[in-house]
């Protein structure tokens, strides 16, 4: 990855009065963003490039619009500006008393909470019962053999709500939509094997693929015809950990994969920390238990070691690259955690002060305050408001900022992973590193792109309100659009 002058960066996010060359792509662009089939909806489009700062196309790219996972970008950004590559998160093993000489804990072990979103994470399907191998080396590092207590999980470092500001009550029903915690495992749901029966009409066989949830499932499949659509859907009653399961798949068919998000996945933790301690011959007499906020934090005072993340670089691709919300909001929360001192108020939640700083940044980058308007970090949050003029200036700053290589690792390529069914045999096949953002109403990508005449470009192209006539998609719109843009450009 290139990092550009300082200079040429500046001159590309200061650029105020573009004036647009007559371009026979500028026309095309035009004519295809006031199509018929766009009215009532709404485009936000921008191309500049990095090579002279020239704003190579726009189109209304002052619009507040919904960034949906856009929003990861800002997240990503402030994350490494602020924090560096190489931060990791550090989670404290602590104990209520000292080891004695034999390897009796006579207290409580506990596990101190900082948001580190990598323990399981799904993105990298992990082994369930692997993902403790690195508490159980520290324990018997520091020589616990017995531990006569209880196996706490204390998430209070953390003081935000298990929901990100103004989601979705719906939301909260998906895996997208899981609890946000200070100790987070698997990315806080379950996965649910539902399998057909030898028959239409039958009910559906299912599995809990982790164990230890607590929840309770009830079974309202039917096995589908030969050939049906699978239509498997969950939804867990509020106040209660009873999760029902809908819907049917084909006989004949191949099994099918839903999730469930487990409620107070802290909790969770504690229950597999204490069976896989036990697993591993560290005997354990007392309960599994948990602490969050605004809960008071679990007074422990006795250091037995501690779990390390990955460095940061990683856990930005780790969420950019799927669009991983929950990963996303706990980056965003540690870093706004990070920001408290003595002088801070105690009921200042630790997403708020993330907000804050996220403010400070976007003026450092020359963004004007009334173009990026967030609730939270992920996107999720329908009132999260930005311009494509906006993100086009946080990532020409990226780019020569000191983390621009991390910075554009982290973003999906087009034709690969999450773009693997996108671009495909067009130009902009493996030419462009950039960012996802689907909500109902919005359809969004933002990044970086080589133009077919080899010029660098940053460039964010957004559609919200697009109502897609049936079998087709607002995403291929927006595909469309960066398409166009790729044929762009000239040396």
């Amino acid at each position: 990855m290139t990092t550009y002058p300082r200079l040429l960066i500046w001159l590309v996010v200061l650029v105020c009065a573009p004036v647009l060359r007559a371009d026979p792509i500028n026309e095309s662009l035009a004519q295809f963003l006031t199509q018929p089939k766009f009215e009532g909806a709404l485009w936000s489009v921008k191309l500049v490039s990095l090579e002279d700062g020239r704003v190579m196309f726009e189109h209304q790219p002052k619009l507040r619009m919904s960034p949906a996972s856009n929003s990861k970008l800002y997240v990503g950004a402030l994350a490494l500006a602020r924090l560096g590559g190489d931060h990791r998160i550090r989670t404290p093993l602590l104990a209520t008393a000292a080891v004695q000489p034999d390897g009796t804990l006579p207290g409580d072990l506990v596990v101190a909470g900082r948001g580190d979103p990598s323990w399981g994470a799904r993105e990298k399907k992990p082994e369930f019962w692997s993902v403790f191998e690195p508490f159980i080396a520290e324990l018997r590092r520091a020589g616990v053999k017995h531990i006569r207590g209880d196996i706490v999980a204390d998430g209070t470092w953390l003081r935000c709500p298990p929901d990100g500001a103004s989601w979705s009550v719906d939301d909260l029903q998906q895996d997208f939509g899981a609890e946000i915690s200070g100790v987070t495992f698997l990315d806080n749901y379950v996965e649910i094997r539902v399998t057909p029966g030898a028959q239409a009409g039958e009910p559906c066989a299912f599995d809990v693929r982790e164990p230890h949830s607590e929840l309770t499932f009830v079974n309202r499949t039917r096995t589908l015809a030969p050939g049906e659509k699978p239509t498997v859907d969950t939804r867990r009653i509020f106040g209660t950990r009873t999760v029902e399961i809908f819907g049917g798949v084909a006989a004949g068919a191949k099994p099918e994969i839903t999730e469930a998000p487990v409620p107070r996945p802290a909790q969770w933790f504690a229950i597999c920390l204490k069976a896989a301690l036990e697993r591993a011959g560290i005997r354990i007499d007392g309960a599994a238990r948990s602490a969050v906020w605004p809960e008071p934090p679990i007074d422990a005072g006795v250091a037995l070691g501690e779990i390390v993340s990955p460095p940061l670089r990683d856990l930005v691709a780790g969420f950019m690259k799927p669009s991983q919300n929950l990963e996303t909001d706990l980056v965003f929360a540690h870093l706004g955690e990070l920001q408290r001192s003595d002088a801070t108020a105690a009921d200042r939640r630790s997403d708020t002060l993330a907000l804050d700083e996220l403010k400070r940044f976007a003026t450092e980058v020359g963004i004007a305050p009334n173009e990026l308007i967030f609730d939270e970090g992920s996107g999720l949050s329908r009132n999260n408001l930005v311009t494509a003029d906006a993100t086009v200036r946080l990532l020409a700053f990226m780019a020569g900022h000191r983390e621009a290589e991390a910075f554009v690792a982290s973003l999906p390529v087009a034709g690969e992973g999450t773009l693997e069914k996108r671009f495909k045999g067009t130009p902009a096949e493996h030419n462009v590193r950039a960012k996802t953002g689907g909500l109902r109403w919005a359809a969004n990508l933002s990044g970086y792109l080589t133009t077919t005449a080899g010029e660098r470009a940053v460039f964010s192209v957004l559609l919200n309100r697009h109502v897609a006539p049936a079998g087709t998609r607002a995403r291929d719109e927006v595909d469309a659009v960066t398409v166009l843009l790729t044929r762009h450009g000239r040396k």
